[in-house]
């Protein structure tokens, strides 16, 4: 079966791995560019999408705009960037002029904004003021959903998802990329208890496919084990939910450290569902390459 040069749509990277802390729970530092290579060739990964983490947020080192611009300077062929502004930023106001950051980066080069973790509820109004801005750019965005206000990273929403439904609601030309455990526990009914887990179990259709078809501009982002959990968990109706939404899911790896493995997991999975004709040929080729071609212009 022929190999097709996949593209990941969720990378990161420190540009100087030597001056880098280590998280001091795992003992283990952001991966650099080189290291990720080791990744990529294995899991025949063409082309890497390099999100900054700028916010201060549950972080021991940020990953800014100018280090991936840096990065992807260095390899062309191996990597593209998105840039990322805090909500925060500049005036820390509702109606800080943040499309002048926006553009700045844009003619750099940069294809959309993200990862979004601001621990800030996705609908305040800050929030709402970068998104409006971004929508009006033209730049998809890449969010992770945290559970809670504080104790973590990510914006914030509740069971359900009811703030990402508004802010959809809201800019409907704006392109959402949703990633993190909160928002991939809702493929399946769920509780408040375990949504920023990696539920197990038969699939009973939850919000998330409720909202995909609702809103066209929500997109899933199949990086980290939280995709990886909500698809594997049941084969059945992960062959139906890719099947219908293959058009707006994107593969991806969100390698952090040397020691992750669930690329490689997923990785399997996906392949042997191609394999065995669980999800069409077109299909596969979207995900894990084509759809990413298109949405960025790569």
């Amino acid at each position: 079966m022929e190999q097709i040069k996949k593209i990941d749509i969720h990378a990161h990277a420190t540009a100087f791995p030597q001056y880098t802390p280590a998280d001091p729970g795992s003992g283990y530092r952001m991966v650099s560019a080189e290291e990720i290579f080791k990744f990529y060739d294995e899991l025949n990964i063409e082309k890497g999408v390099l999100l900054p983490l700028i916010s201060p947020e549950a972080q021991w080192a940020q990953m800014t705009n100018e280090a991936c611009k840096y990065i992807s300077d260095r390899y062309p062929d191996r990597f593209v960037w998105f840039c990322n502004v805090d909500p925060r930023s500049c005036q820390n106001s509702e109606t800080a002029d943040l499309t002048y950051l926006l553009e700045h980066y844009k003619s750099l080069g940069a294809r959309g904004v993200g990862e979004l973790t601001s621990n800030l509820y996705a609908d305040h109004p800050k929030m709402m003021n970068l998104f409006s801005q971004c929508e009006k750019m033209k730049m998809p965005v890449t969010i992770h959903i945290s559970p809670e206000p504080s104790g973590g990273y990510g914006i914030v929403d509740e069971l359900g998802l009811p703030r990402l439904e508004k802010v959809l609601k809201t800019y409907p030309d704006l392109v959402i990329l949703g990633h993190s455990q909160p928002f991939w526990a809702e493929i399946s009914e769920c509780t408040d208890e375990l949504r920023n887990t990696y539920p197990s179990g038969k699939v009973k259709e939850g919000r998330l496919p409720k909202l995909l078809r609702e809103y066209g501009n929500l997109y899933c982002d199949l990086s980290a084990g939280s995709a990886a959990n909500a698809l594997m968990r049941d084969r059945d109706y992960a062959a139906r939910f890719i099947e219908e939404f293959a058009d707006r899911m994107y593969y991806g790896c969100d390698v952090c450290a040397s020691i992750n493995d669930h690329p490689y997991q997923f990785n399997v999975f996906l392949d042997d569902m191609r394999a065995k004709g669980e999800i069409s040929e077109e299909n596969y080729r979207k995900i894990v390459r084509e759809n990413a071609v298109r949405l960025l212009g790569l």
